[in-house]
């Protein structure tokens, strides 16, 4: 576990050594308080809706936290192992008396501190409003869960597309793309069978995510994510693994 924990502190210092982590975090945290202060302004007209404040304000904006994380994951993890090889530092990793899996799990855990620290960061706005009003507290945390688990996703799938190509450019363009994918395919079941309608909206990061949204905090959601995230990550394992003992 030790292994693990160093790798890990070490992904999150140099995350915070580049201008790219700031900037991430100056630019997702302004525009989702410009988008929480147009909800909370839609809200307080006269003409809004029969919709309360959590449903109308908040899980408006934790709706769009999971399009902007859809954005900006791609950039945060394009260089969690392609760094490694343009540096050279991945055949010292190969050559430490460490696994694949520590290395892994120790890259993984970085990059998600540093989505804890985002979530931590967005949830501060919502949190604002306890301070005038009431809130449902249990519907806030399924969104929070499901905000989180979802970026657990997608910092998995990013890893794993980190892990086969040697261009961050192209492990973010990829990453985006089969984030997207999985982001929107419920769609692809609209004029499908009823079986495959089911199957496509089972595999859609945003039906599951929607669901906890709405407070509807079921086993299934959190399941979904949890396979999602060991999947990629034991893929991850299996391809470090593979190019140590053929490279």
């Amino acid at each position: 576990m030790k292994p693990v924990l160093l790798i890990a502190g070490n992904e999150l210092r140099q995350m915070f050594k580049s201008p790219l982590a700031w900037v991430i975090l100056a630019v997702v945290q302004f525009l989702l308080a410009m988008f929480f202060y147009l909800l909370l302004s839609q809200y307080m007209h006269p003409a809004a809706g029969s919709l309360g404040l959590t449903d109308s304000v908040v899980n408006g904006m934790y709706q769009i936290a999971g399009i902007v994380m859809l954005l900006v994951s791609p950039l945060m993890t394009m260089r969690l192992l392609t760094e490694e090889r343009r540096q050279g530092t991945i055949k010292l990793l190969f050559s430490s008396p460490i696994t694949m899996t520590e290395i892994i799990l120790g890259k993984y855990l970085g990059i998600l501190s540093f989505y804890a620290l985002m979530l931590v960061m967005i949830t501060l706005m919502p949190a604002s409003l306890l301070f005038g009003t009431t809130l449902d507290i249990g519907q806030i945390a399924a969104a929070l869960i499901g905000l989180f688990l979802l970026m657990a996703a997608f910092a998995a799938i990013g890893l794993f597309i980190s892990t086969v190509t040697n261009q961050p450019a192209t492990a973010a363009i990829a990453t985006f793309g089969v984030l997207f994918v999985l982001w929107i395919i419920n769609a692809a079941g609209t004029n499908a069978a009823e079986g495959m309608a089911a199957v496509f909206a089972y595999l859609s990061l945003l039906t599951h995510y929607n669901n906890l949204l709405g407070g509807a905090f079921n086993s299934t959601d959190v399941i979904f994510y949890c396979l999602v995230s060991v999947f990629f990550i034991v893929l991850s394992i299996w391809k470090l693994d593979a190019e140590r003992t053929h490279g």
